[in-house]
């Protein structure tokens, strides 16, 4: 079987590619990306770019089955025309079955909004692929390290609400990808990518304050002054409504949830955020 993994010079896409290289069985592993070049070992590199569609059938030709993993773009509307792009290509590559990657909390909404540009790529996808999985990631582990780490001499941590996260570490969402990329009885499947904890604001400060031992906090604030905040630390406005959305995400609750498919898909379970911050975070005592 020939597996393709497109936006393969990601960090997920990397792990993707590596878990499915140590998992074996013989298939072809293609990575699709604007830097085939750098791609080595056994994995074939194809140049694709999803900001020049005519490049992705191409890419995506001979292929049984391909993971569309979504760019960060910030630009409002991009990603989801990219991602509509992208399942077109596929769809006439004949690729026979597409997997995507996107969020919890994917819904209809104006494209500021965290989800709405996964929502567009699932509609789209259900519409036109003949076979077709979701995988709905929760938010990254990685990323609330790097903020806590960030945040250490302030102290403490803000939000708009007093909300719950399954934080998920990235190789966790690269696992139960490959296994639905390896697996079969996925089709016509979404699947929700979680940590195996809802962590409320104030037990994640805790958990920082026990790694780092120092004192940390957690505060809840308004959104004008989160705004007013960012912008005063210097952040482009495209990063500032980003940064926005996301914890307008946390606060209505779109990554409080819990499931088990992250150890049904990937064959192990996924990580606690502790020790995602503990390879993240300087204690004393290190």
């Amino acid at each position: 079987m020939k597996i393709g993994v497109s936006g393969a010079s990601g960090h997920l896409g990397r792990a993707v590619i590596s878990e499915l290289l140590q998992r074996g069985g013989g298939h072809e592993v293609v990575a699709i990306t604007r830097t085939p070049e750098s791609v080595s070992g056994p994995t074939q590199g194809r140049f694709g770019d999803y900001n020049r569609p005519e490049s992705l059938a191409t890419a995506y030709a001979g292929l049984d089955r391909l993971l569309i993993i979504p760019t960060v773009d910030p630009e409002p509307g991009k990603r989801g025309v990219q991602n509509i792009a992208a399942i077109d290509a596929a769809v006439r590559a004949g690729v026979k079955h597409i997997v995507f990657m996107s969020a919890a909390g994917a819904r209809k909404a104006e494209e500021l909004a965290l989800g709405a540009p996964y929502w567009r790529g699932e509609q789209h996808l259900f519409a036109k692929a003949p076979a077709w999985t979701a995988l709905r990631m929760n938010f990254y582990a990685e990323s609330f390290a790097q903020q806590a780490q960030a945040a250490l001499d302030q102290g403490v941590l803000t939000g708009l609400a007093e909300n719950r996260v399954a934080f998920i570490a990235r190789d966790d969402v690269a696992a139960a990808a490959a296994g639905i990329l390896i697996g079969d009885g996925h089709a016509g499947s979404i699947y929700n990518a979680t940590g195996p904890e809802r962590l409320s604001g104030a037990e994640r400060a805790a958990l920082i304050a026990e790694i780092t031992g120092r004192p940390f906090a957690f505060r809840v604030i308004t959104e004008e002054q989160l705004r007013a905040g960012l912008t005063k630390a210097g952040l482009p406005q495209e990063v500032v409504n980003t940064v926005l959305s996301i914890q307008t995400s946390f606060a209505e609750g779109a990554f409080d949830m819990v499931t088990g498919d992250v150890e049904r898909l990937g064959g192990r379970p996924p990580k606690p955020l502790r020790d995602v911050l503990a390879r993240t975070l300087k204690s004393p005592s290190a």
